[in-house]
């Protein structure tokens, strides 16, 4: 039996993610998944109940380090194990830093990208350190190469990157394994979701849509990664290509990430 833990798994793909590994190990697997919409959380729960994996139910806000720390007492409480910490929750921003007035939302992205993903891992350690677990963090490709008009969602998803580097030279002894995601544009509404300029919904998204990625494949190629105990799984071509163009050709790569924009929000 493993006890896997899901932050963001309402929707997207966290959701996705959960009934992929409810569909595969039915019964040998027990899920406890985290958000803030427990309506919605229900729903993803009875999917996979539907498969026959055993599944809980945790309303959290990853932003609050209480909610982060009472999340993993509770999987604890109720399984005695935690073999998989799944950090996916996040939150997306399109603004140029021109557009910002109050820099206020800049700290609460910070605080549900990056915080909340090490609140609960390091209430999560402990425990997946006597079951020799996994870590997954979900960063983007705009942890990889700096985006214009994302400069607040890169700055959370390069913290990302750096904390769980780090961290998995940390536990190599351990026999943790600390898998970092990579994706691109997912066919999800977090950019619709995710600040303006104002701190507000944005309401639509800032990148080009066509060729999005499935939902499906995304939470696919993740669940890979982790299960190969990967280092990384980065999500495109252009990803692959772009992190490594940047250190010999950065003028480049900028102008890669400038295409990737909608023409309105393209800097003038």
């Amino acid at each position: 039996m493993q006890v896997i833990v899901i932050t963001g798994a309402s929707d997207g793909i966290g959701a996705e993610m959960a009934r992929q590994i409810a569909r595969k190990h039915g019964a040998q697997v027990s899920l406890v998944l985290a958000a803030r919409n427990s309506q919605l959380l229900e729903q993803v729960a009875q999917q996979c109940r539907d498969s026959g994996a055993s599944c809980l139910v945790v309303p959290t806000d990853v932003s609050l380090e209480p909610e982060c720390r009472r999340l993993i007492a509770t999987a604890i409480t109720e399984y005695g194990q935690l073999d998989v910490l799944i950090n996916n929750a996040g939150k997306s921003a399109q603004a140029l830093l021109s557009e910002v007035e109050d820099l206020a939302w800049y700290e609460d992205l910070m605080r549900v990208n990056f915080w909340g993903s090490v609140w609960c891992t390091h209430a999560a350690l402990p425990y997946l350190k006597e079951r020799r677990g996994k870590i997954v963090a979900v960063s983007s490709l705009a942890g990889l190469v700096g985006v214009p008009g994302r400069n607040a969602y890169s700055a959370t998803k390069f913290a990302m990157n750096g904390f769980f580097e780090a961290l998995r030279a940390e536990l190599r002894d351990a026999g943790v394994s600390v898998t970092l995601a990579y994706p691109g544009v997912v066919a999800t509404q977090i950019r619709h979701r995710g600040y303006n300029a104002q701190g507000q919904a944005a309401g639509s998204s800032g990148l080009k849509e066509d060729g999005a990625m499935s939902v499906e494949t995304c939470a696919r190629l993740i669940i890979a990664g982790m299960q190969r105990r990967q280092r990384e799984v980065v999500m495109s071509l252009k990803g692959k290509l772009g992190r490594w163009l940047k250190l010999l050709m950065p003028s480049v790569v900028e102008k890669m990430a400038l295409a990737a924009l909608k023409n309105e929000v393209r800097p003038h």
